[in-house]
């Protein structure tokens, strides 16, 4: 069981029968044609020789589809932590040298040591730190990042910046040297891409193909963009007229390499490779588990730790660059038809015979057409409407996302991501610092007590009742103590004092603290404190203190137990409060 457990190739292995076979073949075909323009391009992006993204999808997927549990996801380069890459390493060498490549190398294998680190402690809860609207609006502003730093290549210029303001900057200044062929190709390029997403395939099936077909042949689109181009600038010769072309691309298996571990480059990479590991597993897990509920498979975030972890170190010693699992050619694959985590391994053999065959056949590729199809992929991820979303729902998540990108935009996404974070848990604090605390009162003719500022209740005047509607902590012990005093002190009728505990799930130390604090000053005032509606596992904890000894009061099974004990008679008024 517990080999199971870290190979779950053993677990769906044994199952493997001829169906699935066929199944994944199909799927590992068609993710192959996608990912091959995929591979070189985010390569580009992150600032390597082509052949690193030929090679980080080779191995890395062979060892996912060993160690995964997902069936269907498909690892390899991707937008954002490519760009997460090039970001880290400029700042520890220059472009095009030997010690980027070799610093890219050790990128990948401290994120993959993180990552298995991270899986074997089981912590893949703390992917919970970044909220919904921090990964929204980081994403957005990284693609933004993204499309904006392809236009120098898009344009035949020189490119450059980690922020919106470099970015721009310097496309600025190089307009007056654009090449006009390599930005026609440019644009053909995003103009056919763009154009494929919507409109090949209705055109394919009008012409008499099968919508399966049809939907293949589209997924095809940026190889024919590939293809196309790359004939042009051979047969016109247009690298002599300053195209930028990909050049020779080794021709071969990916190569055995070892990772830099000099102290001082691994003490510059650590946080950046912290930060890849969070945002790429993140990224994956989303993925994987919104695919696996859609056939009710299960995806372990744990064990999907020491996969994504297993595949960049395999990244890390041959060749690569940090991997993850790429949203598009994961659903592709759930769409192939995908059923094990073999579809992953076929699709390594295809791109492998790519390596071996088909390197000679890019040399004259345009970087611009690699750039396009980064710049089509990336703008799906753009999402400017959850700014309208996030402010008509929450400001608080407004603000989170709000600030987010406008670090990743102004800072890089490095600051981005770790400002994303930092406010994720500093707007968590504040919303849980300041719970919400309401005073209620029974509805009439039943068990069942509501806020008096949104119900008709009945109250009484001797009785003040507090549903707590969070755990205590640290963080808001001492709210609740000054919420309560002050509403005794502005209330000389009140005589008893319940707390409604049935959403408190934790109560720390400090909280503990308070409530032995509140218990005091209310005896004090002639009041008594009770406790309704406990929770097994925290009435255990407050066992083993001295607060239910020195209790003025009762603890209550439920709220109406409470009430019934405390004032037998109907209680003396209501309250009819309009909702709000």
């Amino acid at each position: 069981m517990s080999m199971r457990r870290y190979l779950p190739i053993l677990d769906w292995g044994r199952r493997y029968d001829r169906a699935t076979l066929s199944n994944d073949l199909v799927a590992a075909a068609i993710v192959t044609i996608m990912l091959i323009p995929q591979s070189l391009a985010y390569a580009l992006l992150a600032g390597l020789p082509p052949e690193a993204g030929l090679y980080a999808s080779i191995v890395p997927i062979l060892l996912y589809a060993v160690f995964g549990t997902s069936r269907t996801l498909a690892v390899g380069p991707v937008a954002v932590v490519s760009l997460m890459t090039a970001a880290a390493l400029g700042h520890v060498a220059e472009q095009g040298t030997m010690g980027y490549a070799a610093a890219a190398l050790t990128l990948a294998a401290l994120s993959g040591a993180i990552l298995v680190a991270m899986g074997l402690m089981r912590l893949g809860f703390l992917a919970n730190f970044l909220s919904h609207p921090v990964i929204a609006g980081f994403i957005t502003a990284s693609a933004i990042l993204i499309a904006l730093g392809q236009l120098g290549h898009l344009m035949g210029i020189g490119g450059g910046g980690d922020t919106l303001i470099e970015l721009a900057e310097t496309v600025w200044h190089g307009l007056p040297d654009t090449n006009p062929i390599t930005l026609s190709i440019g644009v053909a390029a995003v103009s056919f891409l763009f154009w494929a997403r919507r409109g090949l395939g209705p055109l394919l099936v009008k012409v008499g193909l099968g919508p399966r077909l049809a939907e293949t042949l589209t997924k095809a689109g940026p190889v024919a963009a590939v293809a196309a181009t790359t004939l042009a600038v051979w047969a016109l010769d247009l690298s002599s007229r300053g195209v930028a072309i990909v050049g020779d691309v080794p021709q071969s298996l990916p190569p055995l390499t070892l990772p830099d571990v000099d102290p001082d480059l691994v003490s510059q990479l650590l946080l950046p490779a912290l930060l890849i590991s969070v945002i790429g597993f993140v990224e994956s897990i989303s993925v994987a588990q919104t695919l696996g509920a859609k056939r009710r498979e299960r995806v372990d975030p744990d064990q999907e730790l020491i996969g994504l972890g297993a595949a960049n170190i395999g990244a890390g010693f041959t060749g690569g660059l940090p991997v993850t699992g790429g949203f598009s050619r994961s659903v592709v694959n759930f769409d192939a038809g995908a059923r094990t985590p073999a579809a992953g391994a076929f699709t390594a053999l295809g791109l492998a015979i790519a390596a071996l065959a088909l390197t000679p056949l890019i040399h004259f590729l345009p970087k611009a057409t690699l750039a396009a199809t980064i710049i089509v992929a990336v703008l799906g991820l753009v999402d400017l409407g959850v700014l309208y979303r996030s402010w008509a729902y929450s400001k608080a998540d407004f603000a989170a996302v709000a600030a987010t990108m406008l670090l990743t935009l102004t800072f890089g996404v490095e600051f981005g991501v770790s400002g994303g974070v930092a406010l994720s848990i500093l707007l968590y604090l504040f919303k849980t610092s300041r719970p919400h605390v309401a005073e209620v009162g029974r509805v009439p003719g039943t068990e069942h007590f509501r806020n008096i500022h949104r119900h008709a209740v009945q109250t009484d005047p001797r009785v003040v009742t507090l549903r707590i509607d969070e755990s205590l902590y640290f963080a808001n012990a001492r709210f609740l103590e000054d919420l309560i005093l002050a509403r005794v002190a502005r209330d000389k009728a009140v005589r008893h004092v319940i707390l409604q505990c049935a959403a408190v799930n934790e109560v720390d130390l400090s909280a503990l603290e308070s409530l032995e604090a509140i218990n005091g000053r209310l005896a004090e005032m002639d009041v008594k404190l009770h406790l309704s509606e406990v929770k097994g596992p925290v009435m255990d904890r407050l066992k083993r203190s001295a607060l239910l000894a020195d209790l003025t009061g009762r603890v209550y099974l439920s709220q109406h137990d409470a009430i019934n004990d405390i004032i037998p008679e109907t209680p003396s008024q209501a309250r009819a409060c309009a909702p709000t």
